[in-house]
């Protein structure tokens, strides 16, 4: 699920971040912490048997400092002081993490982690598939004028599957395999990791998807000149957000992405350190900024109220499992789905 590089030192995160018990790991706010609804004690299960990698991750989780509630989150009266980091945030972590679940890939066959765990993963790709096809209906209607009824049976699915689908911050290329167990055929896979795309690439040649394609890329600086009609992201987002410079790695972040999706093409993703509101207001919020940037470009002055956004919001998975916390209902995983513009 790594996606992005990192300078300077990781030791700053432990010198700095706040350490945390065993208890504090387990958070009650209804946007939850990475240590207890991405980690290896995920509430939707985990596929790795390995206790040193338990050990490993719960290791790192303990220098995490946990927010409240985060930077988007429209119903707080007062921003958070001080930004999450994580050792999480960085590539070193994951680079040891896919060395190690690489070694247990030759050594034992395991797949790794699937972070989030295997239900959730496919829910995404079978809701992923369900909302390309409304979208790509929809296109048909907008464009053709006769929609899917001027096609023959099952040809707008067919269509639909040669579809571009990037993955980013990959890791071991399991959502890509649920996708392409679904029928999608042009898939790839990117990380920063050289060891994640080295196990996807394993991975997919022994179960036989050997025509997914993995390239080591940093989707904040990427070297991809293509776009795609859908990009996916499992987590990718949240370890941004874990770098001690979260808030400016994820404005690069949503600067990349949109270079990447394609116009009318969508993107998914899948996070737990954010809600629903918040990643929409977070779209609007980089939207504006845009349009803000731009006005120094242009003899005209632009009405940030009135830009043009990046991305439009499509809709977002509704069968997770759901608590109360405050009188608020909530999930500690969401899912939503935006359209490039």
């Amino acid at each position: 699920m790594a996606g992005t590089k990192w300078s300077g030192d990781d030791s700053d995160v432990s010198q700095s971040a706040r350490q945390v018990t065993a208890v504090d790991l387990i958070s009650d706010d209804d946007r939850s912490v990475a240590a207890d609804s991405w980690s290896i004690k995920s509430d939707y299960g985990s596929t790795l048997d390995d206790d040193q990698r338990h050990a490993d991750a719960s290791e790192a989780l303990s220098v995490v400092s946990f927010r409240a509630a985060s930077d988007y989150n429209s119903d707080k009266e007062e921003p958070d002081s001080e930004p999450v980091s994580s050792m999480l945030g960085f590539q070193s972590f994951w680079d040891s993490t896919y060395a190690h679940e690489l070694a247990n890939f030759r050594e034992h066959g395991h797949s790794g982690e699937v972070w989030f765990g295997a239900d959730v993963m496919a829910s995404v790709a079978s809701w992923t598939k369900s909302i390309c096809l409304e979208t790509f209906q929809r296109q048909l209607v907008d464009n053709v004028g006769g929609g899917v009824n001027c096609l023959p049976p099952g040809q707008y699915e067919k269509d639909l599957l040669t579809w571009s689908v990037l993955d980013v911050g990959t890791g071991n290329g399991l959502l890509l395999q649920e996708l392409a167990k679904l029928g999608f055929s042009d898939l790839t896979g990117s990380d920063y990791s050289e060891g994640a795309i080295e196990l996807a690439r394993s991975l997919a040649d022994r179960d036989g998807f050997s025509y997914i394609k993995f390239l080591v890329d940093d989707v904040l600086d990427t070297k991809l000149d293509r776009k795609f009609q859908l990009v996916t992201d499992k987590g990718t987002l949240d370890a941004i957000g874990l770098h001690p410079d979260g808030p400016l790695k994820r404005m690069m972040y949503w600067d990349s992405i949109s270079k990447l999706v394609a116009p009318g093409g969508l993107l998914v993703i899948t996070v737990c350190n954010s809600t629903k509101d918040e990643l929409i207001q977070e779209v609007v919020s980089f939207s504006q900024s845009r349009a803000v940037g731009s006005q120094g470009e242009s003899e005209c002055p632009i009405d940030a109220t009135s830009h043009h956004p990046v991305f439009e919001y499509l809709d977002h998975i509704r069968t997770y499992p759901t608590f109360m916390f405050g009188g608020a209902v909530g999930s500690r995983v969401a899912t939503v789905a935006f359209q490039g513009k």
